[in-house]
């Protein structure tokens, strides 16, 4: 194991019936990974990992890369994937086994990618409240991310999931916890709590001595950090192993805590088993009996993702640095989300066909699709969540914002009120747009997304308009012309 070096941040460059259910690696120096796209085993698709551009204004400065299987049906799961600490995408790809289920089970994956631009040791930032918190930094440019591949492959949006190692563990905390509307599961491996950093010198305290706090604690800066008023929430599995010493395995006892409290479940396991590899299963049921929280503690593993090489039905992956040859945890955590069938239930009734946008206005979008047999009702969900509900094939959604897109999704109920398969989304973008003014630093407008940095210097987005060194010192006025398109302005500039 390498000396641990310094996550120093530096600046940045440029740039949902059952139907409804659901990081900071600090050895650097030796690793030798490639920054680019590594090469893989044949895989069953053709498909190859694609680089996705323009998913969104991107305020975390993060790249986006995707792999759909061939053939992949509309309404699918969506999985998102973080690297640890001086790796990449194409890495984690490589060898964390998740292409190999996204064969085998049907679903998409989505794997963020941040660079030394961001941080020096390219870890995600799950330490920084800019880049961490609901709407801002890199946890916005994930976000939108997802609402970009959703749209892309017509995924189902009750079955996104998120998954990270070490610095993507701790950031996958910190989205699960910010995000738990966008998220039916998540996968914590090596990982911190949510919200256990709010610098880099309590990064440091979380990895090698985490805080003794209690699940009631640990469990409150999860809600303070979600939507007011949330009810439900991902199910989590926290995988460690006994001999890390990068991140201290009492995480993984806090997590537990953490998420257990969240449930509501208390602190001891409903079962325990022994798994293969030399690894033991925690589970903690929900009211209901299902499984909410697992914990899955391998003996012996140091700081790294467990997979484990073959072709036998449990096993995936490859090993490399930081990815140890132990059991496969993508396969264990992809059965305990339910991506292997054994535990959906979509209803009775197929997804609605034929969803249209029929037209809008700057303030509403209508819909129209067609019926499906049997139907009693129909849900219709915009964003994921649920807007309305009609007896009719069509609804007018009101009150939207101007010049804005919505994601909408519709699914047909049964008489019992058992809840169908979800459709394929559609967007609606309304008319009209009404320009706003924004003064503030070159710094804070790139930081809120109305900007990007490249080289020193900040230039507006969609414009490209230079204005000035990137800094705090530097105050300029934008203009927002369009959504996403902004012109430097004077200070006062009229709305």
């Amino acid at each position: 194991m390498s000396q641990p070096r310094t996550p120093i941040r530096t600046a940045k460059r440029r740039r949902p019936a059952a139907a409804l259910r659901r990081w900071l690696t600090a050895a650097a120096g030796a690793l030798a990974l490639t920054a680019g796209l590594v090469a893989v085993a044949p895989q069953a698709s053709a498909a190859t990992l694609t680089r996705i551009t323009g998913f969104g204004s991107n305020p975390g400065n993060l790249s986006m890369y995707a792999y759909a299987p061939d053939g992949l049906p509309a309404g699918a799961p969506l999985v998102v994937a973080l690297h640890g600490c001086t790796q990449s995408a194409g890495d984690y790809f490589a060898h964390s086994g998740w292409p190999e289920l996204a064969d085998r089970y049907g679903f998409a994956l989505v794997l963020p990618q941040t660079g030394t631009a961001n941080n020096a040791n390219a870890c995600f930032n799950w330490f920084e409240p800019g880049d961490s918190a609901r709407g801002h930094g890199e946890a916005l440019s994930i976000r939108q991310m997802v609402d970009d591949a959703l749209a892309r492959f017509g995924g189902d949006f009750r079955r996104v999931h998120i998954t990270g190692l070490s610095a993507g563990g701790g950031m996958t905390a910190n989205m699960l916890a910010a995000y738990p509307d966008v998220f039916a599961g998540g996968a914590v491996h090596s990982g911190l709590p949510a919200r256990c950093a709010s610098s880099l010198s309590t990064a440091y305290t979380c990895m090698y001595s985490p805080p003794d706090r209690t699940p009631a604690q640990w469990g409150d800066l999860v809600r303070a950090a979600a939507p007011a008023g949330t009810a439900s929430w991902p199910r989590v599995a926290i995988w460690q192993g006994t001999a890390d010493t990068t991140v201290r395995p009492a995480n993984a006892a806090e997590l537990r805590d953490q998420w257990t409290d969240v449930w509501g479940t208390g602190q001891a396991p409903s079962r325990t088993r022994t798994l293969t590899g030399g690894a033991t299963l925690e589970t903690y049921d929900d009211a209901a009996g299902r499984p909410a929280v697992e914990v899955y503690t391998v003996s012996g593993m140091g700081h790294g993702l467990a997979v484990d090489p073959g072709s036998g039905p449990e096993q995936c992956g490859s090993t490399g640095t930081y990815y140890l040859d132990a059991l496969c945890s993508s396969h264990h955590t992809a059965r305990f989300w339910g991506l292997d069938g054994g535990d959906e239930d979509p209803g009775v009734l197929p997804a609605p066909t034929g969803l249209t946008v029929t037209g809008t206005t700057d303030t509403s979008a209508a819909l129209r699709w067609d019926a499906v047999p049997g139907a009693a009702s129909y849900r219709v969900y915009r964003g994921g969540a649920e807007v309305a509900a009609t007896a009719s094939p069509g609804h007018t959604d009101t009150g939207l914002a101007t010049g804005t897109a919505y994601a909408y999704a519709v699914a047909a109920v049964d008489p019992a009120g058992a809840v169908g398969t979800l459709s394929a989304t559609v967007t609606a973008t309304t008319t009209g747009f009404t320009p706003t003014c924004d003064t503030a630093s070159t710094y804070d407008h790139t930081r809120a997304g109305r900007a990007y940095q490249s080289g020193g210097y900040a230039y507006a987005g969609g414009s490209d308009e230079l204005m000035g060194l990137w800094n705090t010192f530097t105050v300029r006025t934008l203009r927002q012309t369009a959504p996403g398109h902004f012109v430097v302005s004077e200070p006062g500039c009229p709305a």
